[in-house]
């Protein structure tokens, strides 16, 4: 009985643990944005060479403040829901032509992997 003790502490720790660190892990797509994006965006509010992507599921496109958008942005009239953004990251000149993204992210896993933490990231 003495035994089973301790080793039912240790599991009920474990066990607490665990969701500590599964709730303290970054997004998977933190170091695909990290890797792919954040040469030219932010995910603070800072402007870069993009505007910042912080809160921009669910945004009109061209619409944060302050920064200088192409007039094919601007008059795209998209919203950038979780489709839109995917259509437009796997082939921004094909979605958007005259944006000035050029460059996007072919691989389907990684765009689902890049929205999914975009939408972690709410404005506030």
């Amino acid at each position: 009985m003495m035994r089973a003790l301790p080793i039912f502490a240790f599991m009920a720790f474990a066990a607490c643990n665990s969701d500590t660190q599964v709730a303290d892990a970054p997004h998977p797509g933190k170091a695909v944005f990290q890797q792919q994006c954040a040469l030219c965006h932010t995910v603070d509010g800072s402007r870069s060479t993009g505007p910042s992507l912080k809160g921009v599921v669910g945004r009109a496109a061209a619409s944060s403040a302050g920064f200088a958008y192409t007039k094919a942005l601007r008059e795209s009239g998209l919203t950038w829901d979780v489709a839109t953004l995917d259509a437009f990251l796997a082939n921004p000149m094909g979605k958007v032509p005259g944006s000035m993204m050029v460059t996007g992210l072919r691989d389907p896993a990684q765009r689902a992997a890049v929205i999914g933490y975009l939408e972690t990231l709410k404005a506030p």
